[in-house]
C-alpha cells in the first residue's frame, strides 16, 4: 500500500514539472490568438487582436497609427491567474494604418509575436499618400535599396519608375517586389540616384506612390590635419587657437568633435566653417581657449567621422607659469676638435620659452660675419671644414626682449693640428767629408697643435758592404 501511495506522489509530481517545463515553452514568447502571418481587412473596419504570455506585455503597432486610436484592456488570466493577456482594438481602420502589430514582453522585448495586417483601400492602394513630401532613401556600399512603397492588399503589384517615366518591372532577381515591403533593388549601381515613385492600376484607374529621393552619401575622408606640425607651448593667461582641418570628396558630410583636458568644463568654444571647392571639400573646425591655465595642458585630440570612416589628429600643450631661459654647456666648456674635420657643430644645452632670439660671437665679434664657413643651425653654431683659425672663445647670446631676460654662455674651442715638418725639414749641406772630431749643425722644422715632440734617428754608414741599423 506505501509503495503504491509513493509510486502515485512520483508520478504526480513528474506530471506537475512535465506540465510545467510545457508551459514554460509554450509562453518563451508571447502568443496572438491569430494563426495566420497576416490579416486582410477592408477600410473601417476593427481590428481585434488579443495576446497571452507569461509576463508583461506591450504593443507595437505601425507608424501610421496613433497612440490614442489604439484601446488596451490588459488583465492577468490562466487557471490560476498567473499569466498575462492583453487585447488590442483598433475602431475604424483606414488605410495607412496597414502594417506589423506586434506583441511583445515588456522588459523582454526581444521576446515577440507578430501579424501583418493589411487594410485595403480602393481609392489609395499605396500606404503611404502620394501627397506626402518626398522621403530620402540612402543609398550605402554593398548594400540592397528598400523603396518602401507598401501597398494595401497583398494581391496588389507595382512598377518603380524613375522620374520622369521609365518604368522598372520587377524581375525576382535584382528589382524585388513584395507588398509589404516595397521594392528591394539586390545591387543597386549609380543608376539608382535620383527621384522614384511607384505605381499601380486598380479598377482601371493609375495611382502613384510618394515620391522617394535616393541618395548615396559619400564618406570618403582624404586628409585630416592640425594648424600646427609640432606639440605646442603657451604662457598661462594666452590665447590658444587650433584649427582642424578635413579634406574630403564632393557630396561628403563630416562630424568634427575636440577632446581636450577642460572639454567637461566648457573652457573652451568651436566654431565651424565649410567650403566647396571644384573637386573636393573642406570642413573646418576651431577651438580656441580665451585664457590659458595649467589645467588646460595636455593632449588636443581631433577627430573627424563620415559613415564608417574616422581620422584623427593630436597636439600636446604646454602651458608655462613664466617665461624662461636657461643655458648651460652640454659637454664642459671646453671643447677640441680636430683640424681638417667636415664639419663641427657647437651646441649648448637650451630651454627657453618664449623663443629666444640667438647670437653667436667668436672672440667677441659675430661669428657669422667673420667667416662664410660659420653658420647657425638653431641654437647650434656649425663651423665646416674646420681650420686652426677656428680656435678661439665663442659666446652665445640668448634674450627675449619683450620679457627682459637674458643670458649668455662662453665656450673655448681648441683645434688640434696634425704635426708637420716643412719642404726643407732637414737642412744638411754636404760637406763632402769632414775632418774627424769637428761639428757639424743640423736643422728640422716641424709645426702643430698642441706643440709636436721631435725625435732624431741616426743611420749609420754601412761596413763592408751590409746595410746598418738604425740607431737612436
Amino acid at each position: 500500500m506505501m509503495n503504491f501511495i509513493l509510486i502515485c506522489l512520483l508520478c504526480g509530481l513528474y506530471g506537475v514539472r512535465a506540465k510545467d517545463k510545457d508551459h514554460r515553452g509554450k509562453f518563451s514568447v508571447p502568443l496572438l490568438d491569430v494563426k495566420s502571418q497576416q490579416l486582410v481587412l477592408d477600410t473601417n473596419q476593427t481590428l481585434l487582436l488579443n495576446c497571452r504570455g507569461r509576463w508583461e506585455l506591450r504593443w507595437a503597432f505601425p507608424a501610421g497609427l496613433a497612440r490614442e486610436q489604439v484601446e488596451v484592456a490588459e488583465s492577468r488570466c490562466g487557471r490560476t491567474s498567473q499569466q498575462y493577456c492583453s487585447r488590442l482594438r483598433v475602431s475604424h481602420m483606414q488605410g495607412q494604418h496597414t502594417g506589423t502589430f506586434r506583441c511583445r514582453y515588456q522588459h523582454r522585448t526581444q521576446k515577440q509575436s507578430s501579424v501583418y495586417v493589411y487594410v485595403r483601400d480602393s481609392q489609395q492602394p499605396f500606404v503611404e499618400h502620394p501627397a506626402m513630401s518626398p522621403d530620402v532613401l540612402y543609398m550605402k556600399e554593398k548594400e540592397p535599396l528598400v523603396i518602401p512603397c507598401r501597398v494595401t492588399h497583398p494581391n496588389i503589384t507595382a512598377t518603380l519608375v524613375k522620374f520622369p517615366s521609365r518604368s522598372l518591372s520587377p524581375d525576382q532577381r535584382n528589382i524585388i517586389w513584395s507588398s509589404n515591403r516595397g521594392f528591394t533593388i539586390r545591387t543597386p549601381t549609380f543608376y539608382y540616384i535620383g527621384l522614384f515613385f511607384c505605381q499601380t492600376v486598380a479598377d482601371g484607374v493609375k495611382h502613384k506612390s510618394r515620391v522617394y529621393f535616393v541618395h548615396r552619401p559619400v564618406s570618403n575622408i582624404t586628409e585630416v590635419y592640425l594648424n600646427t606640425s609640432g606639440p605646442v607651448q603657451a604662457l598661462k593667461g594666452e590665447r590658444l587657437v587650433l584649427n582642424c582641418t578635413a579634406n574630403a570628396e564632393l557630396n561628403t558630410r563630416v562630424n568634427i568633435t575636440w577632446d581636450y583636458p577642460g572639454k567637461n568644463k566648457n573652457v573652451g568654444s568651436t566654431t565651424k566653417r565649410l567650403l566647396r571647392h571644384q573637386t573636393h571639400m573642406l570642413f573646418y573646425s576651431i577651438l580656441t581657449i580665451p585664457k590659458l591655465q595649467r589645467s588646460d595642458r595636455g593632449l588636443y585630440t581631433c577627430r573627424v567621422t563620415s559613415g564608417d570612416q574616422s581620422k584623427q589628429q593630436k597636439v600636446s600643450v604646454t602651458v608655462f607659469d613664466r617665461p624662461f631661459i636657461r643655458l648651460k654647456p652640454r659637454n664642459g666648456s671646453v671643447m677640441v676638435v680636430q683640424a681638417g674635420q667636415k664639419s663641427y657643430r657647437l651646441t649648448p644645452k637650451l630651454r627657453a620659452f618664449p623663443t629666444p632670439e640667438i647670437i653667436w660671437l667668436k672672440d667677441g665679434k659675430v661669428a657669422a660675419e667673420q667667416c662664410s664657413r660659420y653658420h647657425m643651425d638653431g641654437a647650434s653654431l656649425v663651423i665646416r671644414d674646420v681650420a686652426e683659425e677656428d680656435a678661439g672663445k665663442y659666446t652665445v647670446l640668448v634674450r627675449t626682449r619683450e620679457h627682459g631676460l637674458y643670458q649668455n654662455l662662453t665656450l673655448t674651442l681648441l683645434v688640434n693640428v696634425s704635426p708637420q715638418i716643412g719642404e726643407k725639414a732637414v737642412s744638411l749641406q754636404d760637406p763632402g767629408s769632414v775632418p774627424r772630431g769637428s761639428r757639424q749643425a743640423l736643422h728640422c722644422t716641424s709645426k702643430g697643435v698642441p706643440p709636436p715632440h721631435i725625435q732624431w734617428l741616426w743611420h749609420p754608414c754601412p761596413s763592408k758592404g751590409l746595410p746598418a741599423a738604425p740607431q737612436a
